[in-house]
């Protein structure tokens, strides 16, 4: 992973004495854009759950094979919210082999992966990023259109909300959330989800959870295979539906399960109003 500013650097304010979700996710990968809060909670994630690096792996694997997928269906717009860290393979490198044009807005709320995104990625045209929180939704769109006016809301956009929504507290009402984001969409537009779940470790997932309340400025909120299912609303998922992470559409053999995150791509069907008799 290329570094865009060294271990020692920090942006105005600080912002480094708790771990953050984006500077874990980035640890659990190999990466060197974190601070010793970060590596330090991720120690003791492990120490609990030791393939959890194999898990965040497994995700950045579902990512990559969805956006192909929808990039090779002729989707030209992606919208990354909560995107982390750039790391080596990113959805506008990803969406640009299987779909030349492709356009990317990238959204995070963290200040150091804002700083990295920016330094790494701001000199590719087809490339925005943005500052917004996808906890304010009457500020997100706004927020977009006012980044660089990529997209276009009346064409088909593919949401990225992955390994994002179980750090969203229920009392800041993701369903609410993703049902606004749903209406706004074009039909023919995607959502793209993967979400921490109990699954087959349930003992060990709540102690993650613990951990990350009092170790991280986001909170992990576990939810049923049924909570993460009604963010796609009346999209309908492709196959093989709501799957664990590394069994959605796996490249070669099927690898066993890691039940720890739920994954799917739905998509918006055509309006009735538009449909032909």
């Amino acid at each position: 992973m290329v570094t865009a500013a060294g271990p020692g650097w920090t942006p105005p304010g600080g912002g480094t004495d708790l771990a953050s979700p984006a500077r874990v996710y980035d640890y659990l990968l190999g990466g060197k854009d974190n601070y010793a809060a970060d590596r330090e909670l991720v120690h003791r994630l492990l120490a609990i759950q030791p393939d959890l690096s194999a898990v965040a792996r497994e995700n950045r694997a579902f990512l990559a094979r969805a956006v192909g997928l929808l990039a090779g269906r002729g989707v030209r717009q992606f919208l990354d919210l909560g995107c982390g860290l750039p790391t080596h393979e990113n959805v506008h490198q990803i969406a640009a082999r299987h779909g030349p044009g492709a356009r990317v807005v990238y959204v995070d709320h963290d200040p150091i992966v804002l700083a990295h995104a920016r330094a790494l990625l701001a000199d590719d045209g087809n490339v925005a990023i943005v500052h917004s929180d996808l906890r304010k939704p009457d500020e997100l769109r706004a927020d977009v259109a006012a980044g660089g006016g990529l997209l276009d809301w009346t064409e088909p956009v593919a949401v990225l909300i992955t390994a994002v929504l179980h750090f969203v507290a229920d009392a800041d009402d993701p369903a609410g959330i993703l049902a606004g984001l749903r209406a706004e969409l074009a039909p023919g537009s995607a959502l793209v989800i993967s979400h921490a779940t109990a699954g087959t470790f349930p003992a060990e997932a709540a102690r993650v959870a613990e951990l990350y309340t009092t170790a991280c400025v986001s909170p992990l909120v576990l939810r049923t295979r049924e909570e993460v299912a009604e963010f796609f609303g009346d999209f309908e998922l492709l196959d093989p539906g709501l799957a664990f992470t590394a069994q959605w559409r796996p490249r070669g053999e099927r690898p066993p399960p890691r039940g720890q995150l739920l994954a799917g791509v739905g998509i918006r069907p055509p309006d009735r109003r538009d449909a032909v008799p």
